[in-house]
């Protein structure tokens, strides 16, 4: 048997390394891996039978499902976007489910929908709560911050002009007249001192610039850089559920108001000391406590309500695992 890593594509502008931190977590319970295999592309597929942890969002590349019959599926934190669910869930792909099920979901909504279409399917969390391998010893603990990508989802100026035809939809219906909300919300519960201090992280880098090795390498550093960090502020969850696995204290950003983006959410935001921002008004609550704004020496301790998932999805993947050796 042969053991695949899945590996992305990118689209004009940038790519996401949380999608390569997904990745790092599949590789941690793998012997080896003989050949990385693009999810987009998975249908194509024709080399020798192959092992491949299937966690993630899926798909993008909707006419290209389901995978070829060489590759030996996992799956667990199992994403099916409402956005790509109607044209997955065909006949072909329904049978093709039920013939791997049970599926472990990502999310709740994932495993409700395939529910819906009577297929066997649980919540497992994401497989990124797996990551205390790249855990170290609280004696090891800088004073570093790391505010990550905090509200990406408001208008930001490779979003808003990414070609001329975005750029005179956003500006036609008011999006690029609203570049400076982010920080405007942002500042209503974070100190200007913290952003002074802080470490600004984008996990969504230049496009066709980086080899698929140095992203992996992006990945391992960011995930290096989290474990040693004392506090993390972020609204990616492949920063926040990691953070999580690393015992690093983390204050997830919850601003995002499309259902494309909330339902990827669903069971997963229970798991975070959150600030949920109203993305018209920017006005804000937490589910934790803090006196003024978030501050240099603002301290929190997570709710630590993932061991379960995590203990779960490692069981179930290292049983997988031996059923193919």
């Amino acid at each position: 048997m042969k053991y695949g890593l899945l590996t992305y594509d990118e689209n004009k502008r940038f790519f996401n390394v949380g999608d390569n931190i997904q990745s790092l977590a599949a590789k941690q319970f793998l012997p080896r891996v003989d050949t990385l295999v693009n999810r987009e592309r998975l249908a194509e597929y024709s080399g020798d039978p192959l092992l491949l942890i299937m966690n993630g969002w899926f798909t993008h590349n909707i006419h290209n499902w389901v995978p070829s019959d060489a590759i030996k599926p996992v799956f667990v934190s199992f994403h099916m976007n409402n956005t790509a669910a109607p044209f997955m869930l065909s006949e072909k792909g329904i049978a093709y489910l039920k013939a791997h099920e049970p599926i472990g979901c990502r999310d709740e909504f994932t495993a409700e929908t395939l529910r819906g279409k009577g297929i066997d399917a649980y919540f497992t969390g994401c497989l990124t709560l797996t990551l205390d391998s790249y855990k170290v010893d609280d004696s090891d603990r800088g004073d570093d911050i790391y505010i990550v990508d905090p509200l990406y989802s408001y208008p930001r100026k490779e979003k808003v002009f990414y070609n001329l035809k975005l750029t005179i939809k956003n500006i036609l219906n008011g999006q690029a007249f609203q570049l400076g909300k982010k920080n405007r919300h942002l500042r209503k519960f974070i100190a200007p001192e913290l952003f002074e201090k802080a470490h600004i992280v984008n996990q969504e880098p230049p496009s066709n610039t980086y080899t698929d090795e140095e992203k992996f390498q992006m990945a391992e550093d960011l995930l290096h850089k989290y474990a040693r960090a004392r506090l993390v502020i972020t609204s990616r969850i492949h920063c926040a559920l990691p953070c999580l696995a690393l015992g690093t204290p983390v204050i997830f950003v919850n601003g995002f108001d499309s259902f494309v983006d909330s339902c990827r959410f669903d069971g997963i935001l229970e798991l975070f000391n959150r600030v949920d921002v109203d993305s018209r008004t920017g006005e804000f609550s937490a589910n934790f406590e803090w006196e003024g704004k978030i501050t240099t020496n603002t301290e929190v301790k997570n709710l630590e309500k993932h061991h379960e998932l995590a203990e779960a999805m490692k069981y179930t993947v290292r049983e997988a695992l031996k059923t193919y050796v």
